[in-house]
C-alpha cells in the first residue's frame, strides 16, 4: 500500500522527493505587496522564511531547500546573530505554529560582487533542523540543465514594500504571477548589467521591492515547484513596467551543491 502512494503521489505531484509541493495549496489570481500582488492564501508557500534580526525585524527573505539549510541573497548580510522564522504568513498573527530556528553559519557565495549585483547568492546553515511539516517544507531544486522557458508564469513572494516610498511593509505573505524573461529581453530594459547568472522576471506591472530581497523565484516544473531564482534588485522605485532581476539558480547550482556536500 505504501508503494502504492508513493507511485500516486508522482503520477499526481510530479515528484516523490517531498519537495516543492505544498500541502496547502496556492491560489495564483495572476492578477497584478510585492508591488501590484496579492495575499497568498496562508501557509501555501511553505518555504518561505522571514530572515529577521534579534528584535524581530524583517529584512529579508529565503527559501527552506531542506531541514537544516536556506538559501537567501548575499546581498542580504545575513549573520549568525540573525533568526530565521518558518512557518509564518501573516507577522500580525499570533496563531499561527512558528518556527524560530538559529542559524550555525553563513556562507556567501565567494565571487559575490557587491557593486555588479553578480553571484548574489548566500547559504544558511540551521543550528536546529527545521520541523516538516504542512506548514514547513522544502522547495525544490533544479538541476544545473534544468531549462525554464522564456513566458513560463512563475510566482514570486515576500514581505516586501507594497509602494516603494512607503515605510510600512505588509504582515501578510503577499505573491504575485510574473512571466520569466530571456536574458536579451531583459537587457533591453538594464543594457550590460544582465548576466549569465541573472533571470529577469516581470515588466507586466509586478515588481519585487525592498523587504522582498532573498526571496524566491519560483516555476512549476514536473508537477512541483522549483527555485528558478533569489530576488536580487530591480528599480529603485520598483517601477512595475520594468523586470525585476533574479539571481539564477542553474548557473550557481553547482556551488550549491558543493556547499551542502562539504558541510
Amino acid at each position: 500500500m505504501a508503494f502504492l502512494w508513493v507511485v500516486l503521489g508522482f503520477l499526481l505531484f510530479g515528484s516523490s522527493s517531498g519537495c516543492g509541493v505544498p500541502a496547502i495549496r496556492p491560489e495564483l489570481s495572476g492578477l497584478s505587496r510585492i508591488i501590484n500582488g496579492e495575499d497568498a492564501v496562508s501557509s501555501s508557500w511553505p518555504w518561505q522564511v522571514s530572515l529577521q534580526t534579534g528584535s524581530g525585524f524583517h529584512f529579508c527573505g529565503g527559501s527552506l531547500i531542506s531541514q537544516h539549510w536556506v538559501v537567501t541573497a548575499a546581498h542580504c548580510r545575513v549573520r549568525k546573530g540573525h533568526r530565521v522564522v518558518a512557518g509564518v504568513s501573516d507577522h500580525g498573527s499570533d496563531d499561527e505554529a512558528v518556527q524560530v530556528l538559529r542559524i550555525e553559519e553563513v556562507f556567501e557565495h565567494p565571487l559575490w560582487d557587491r557593486a555588479a549585483d553578480t553571484n548574489d547568492i548566500a547559504l544558511l546553515k540551521l543550528a536546529t533542523p527545521a520541523l516538516l511539516s504542512d506548514t514547513v517544507s522544502p522547495v525544490c531544486l533544479p538541476s544545473g540543465n534544468a531549462s525554464f522557458p522564456t513566458g513560463s508564469i512563475c510566482a514570486t513572494t515576500g514581505w516586501g514594500r507594497t509602494q516603494y516610498n512607503s515605510h510600512k511593509t505588509p504582515d501578510k505573505l503577499q505573491q504575485a504571477a510574473l512571466p520569466l524573461l530571456s536574458n536579451a529581453e531583459c537587457k533591453q530594459f538594464w543594457g550590460s548589467r544582465i548576466t549569465d547568472v541573472m533571470v529577469c522576471a516581470g515588466a507586466n506591472g509586478i515588481s519585487s521591492c525592498m523587504g522582498d530581497s532573498g526571496g524566491p523565484l519560483v516555476c512549476q516544473k514536473d508537477g512541483a515547484w522549483t527555485l528558478v531564482g533569489i530576488v536580487s534588485w530591480s528599480s529603485s522605485i520598483c517601477f512595475p513596467s520594468i523586470p525585476a532581476v533574479y539571481a539564477r539558480i542553474t548557473e550557481l547550482i553547482s556551488w550549491v551543491q558543493e556547499i551542502l556536500a562539504a558541510n
